[in-house]
């Protein structure tokens, strides 16, 4: 394997933006360079030790989905090698990690989709009953598998700020607002484009996860994000059906009234869990060595499991 990339240093490019994984670099006026990096953020904190090989499975596993997923609904790749858009000396950088795509406007809402109950939806339905304004049948309980996929959308966040789920209407409004201008004369409305996310999404998981399942990986849910061209068109974006994006678990270890263990970065949470000292703010603490190898042995599973070969090195 080759060496862990925290931060991607291209020359040949103007530079638009560094995420909290990805480094986004301008090819002409209508496509990017998305590299992702081997950061990884945990409570919104970038730690500063890199997981090796972490961006390289999160852009083939994305690449094998928007692949099987592609009749769904139109994605953001070009086809373009990431490695003819950048200087002799800088292929090493993008090699294996790094996509070519098109610019579009991105909508302002985060498409989750869950199928089971856990996480901040599990905290929200021993509250209330219901996950995002969605009421559910009493008595489930932790990690259950919901009755069928439900859409629980959430604004956006800035680097450092958390995501906050939202309800339905809430997102319709929001995106009704953020592209009036972008949709002008297409004859589509932000709320269109959101009913539009909502149902693609939900499409797209329930495939992906009929799939998993069959490869051994449950997945409990997973967050996709879409973007409109100037036609309003919708596309899918970003990443698809990641360790990132989506949580991972071993269906033969799956057990309702428990939390499964899980193929993502749940692996440092829980370590991070363990320092009383820290209180989940910047900076983030150095991880151990075995904290690395095992989150990037998990990584590297998943990827494996679902693509059933190897990860290009």
């Amino acid at each position: 394997m080759t060496a862990a990339l925290f931060e991607s240093t291209i020359a040949s490019l103007p530079l638009i933006a560094r995420g909290k994984v990805r480094d986004i670099y301008a090819v002409g006026d209508d496509k990017l360079l998305i590299v992702t990096s081997d950061r990884l953020s945990a409570f919104d904190v970038i730690l500063p030790n890199p997981i090796p090989g972490k961006g390289k499975v999160l852009t083939q596993a994305a690449n094998f989905w928007f692949d099987r997923l592609a009749h769904i609904v139109p994605n953001q790749l070009t086809g373009i090698d990431p490695e003819t858009v950048v200087a002799e000396n800088e292929r090493e950088q993008v090699r294996g990690r790094s996509l070519v795509v098109k610019r579009l406007k991105p909508l302002p809402i985060e498409a989750v989709v869950r199928g089971y109950l856990i996480g901040s939806g599990w905290k929200d339905y021993q509250e209330t009953g219901t996950v995002c304004g969605i009421k559910l049948p009493a008595g489930l309980k932790m990690a259950a598998k919901l009755p069928e996929p439900i859409f629980t959308p959430a604004t956006k966040a800035e680097v450092g700020d958390h995501d906050e789920n939202i309800s339905f209407e809430q997102a319709q409004t929001h995106c009704a607002a953020v592209l009036a201008d972008a949709l002008y004369g297409t004859g589509k409305t932000g709320a269109q484009l959101a009913t539009e996310a909502r149902d693609v999404a939900i499409r797209l998981y329930t495939e992906a996860s009929e799939y998993a399942a069959t490869r051994g990986i449950l997945i409990a849910d997973t967050k996709f994000e879409f973007g409109i061209d100037d036609k309003g068109t919708l596309h899918l974006i970003d990443e698809a059906l990641t360790p990132d994006s989506s949580r991972f678990w071993p269906r033969d270890e799956w057990a309702e009234g428990r939390n499964p263990p899980s193929f993502d970065k749940q692996f440092v949470r829980d370590y991070l869990e363990t320092l009383k000292d820290w209180g989940k703010k910047a900076p983030g603490p150095q991880l151990p060595d075995e904290v690395i190898a095992v989150t990037a042995a998990k990584y590297r599973e998943a990827f494996e499991r679902l693509a059933g070969h190897p990860l290009a090195d």
